[in-house]
């Protein structure tokens, strides 16, 4: 058994405490391994200031990570799902999923409890385009303001008053300890998550053995398939950082049922899908969704929001 291991980290408080949190689950299990936390400081970290899209999207936020793990720097790399692109680098792979958290949005607000009730002209937070498409359907009276930085940063303009609410993920408060700024957790069919929102998963080297048998205990398998399914639909999409795009994958008994959306950034259009089958065909379940949106006009969404960026 290997008796150190290094976990490759965002230097960002909620990236730390995921981070720590695996560190953890692995101390339970081998009590007397040395693990260190290798920090670093991400480009989507280093623009904070900059829309996602315009820095060429999520990825940003594990490029470093997944170099240190190429380069031998770390054994091992600690990500939120929903960050991780839909292909990983030649060499790598996501062999653990731990147990999902709820992945509903969060509506922080101090004034107001609950999307529906924010008067006309009341200025919401968000940096996720997703969240901004499914807004401008829901309440196009609203004024929706892009917001990016760590966690902390949001609570605090929110606080000085520039915001009368945020839209956030209600597991990344959770994890933070700051459930008590939740107002309200979004129901999906108001507004459906982001892919992979509320899961973490752990990036090592496909050859690397001893790693894998160290943290393979960690995974779970339920919440695996769920995300199994959910990148296969952005795999199938092509998903980028360009095009609101949500799934959502829930397993019951044998039955895996998947929820997926595609939209115009302005919600003047938002296709919407199910799709239903066995738990064993995730990748299967994820691709037919997304053929099904696609007939039905999210092709042409996605090619008008590329051409936009482009």
């Amino acid at each position: 058994m290997l008796t150190a291991l290094k976990i490759a980290t965002r230097k960002s408080p909620l990236a730390l405490r995921q981070a720590n949190f695996v560190r953890g689950r692995l101390l339970e299990l081998y009590p007397g391994i040395d693990i260190a936390l290798h920090k670093v400081r991400t480009q989507g970290d280093r623009y904070l200031d900059t829309p996602l899209g315009g820095l060429g999207g999520k990825g940003l936020f594990v490029k470093e990570l997944e170099q240190a793990l190429l380069d031998g720097a770390a054994d091992l790399a600690v990500h939120s799902m929903k960050d991780v692109t839909v292909d990983l680098p030649e060499g790598l792979v996501i062999p653990v999923v731990l147990e999902r958290e709820d992945p509903r949005d969060a509506l922080v607000s101090i004034h107001y409890p609950r999307l529906d009730k924010l008067p006309s002209g009341a200025r919401i937070g968000t940096s996720s385009l997703r969240r901004q498409s499914q807004l401008r359907a829901l309440r196009p009276d609203l004024v929706v303001g892009e917001l990016r930085g760590n966690v902390g940063t949001r609570l605090e303009r929110l606080d000085r008053g520039e915001f009368d609410a945020l839209l956030l993920a209600g597991a990344g408060l959770r994890r933070l300890d700051l459930q008590a700024r939740i107002a309200s957790l979004l129901d999906p069919a108001l507004m459906l998550p982001a892919i992979g929102q509320g899961a973490i998963g752990v990036e090592c080297r496909t050859g690397d053995t001893r790693v894998l048998d160290l943290i393979r205990p960690l995974d779970d398998p339920e919440s695996h398939t769920c995300i199994r399914a959910e990148r296969s639909f952005n795999r199938r999409l092509g998903g980028g950082c360009h095009a609101p795009i949500a799934c959502l994958a829930g397993l019951s008994a044998h039955t895996l049922s998947l929820r997926g959306l595609v939209a115009r950034l302005d919600g003047t259009e938002l296709i919407r899908g199910e799709s239903h089958g066995p738990a064993g065909e995730p990748e299967r379940l994820g691709i037919a969704l997304a053929d099904q949106l696609r007939a039905r006009g999210a092709a042409e969404i996605l090619r008008s929001s590329s051409d936009a960026a482009g």
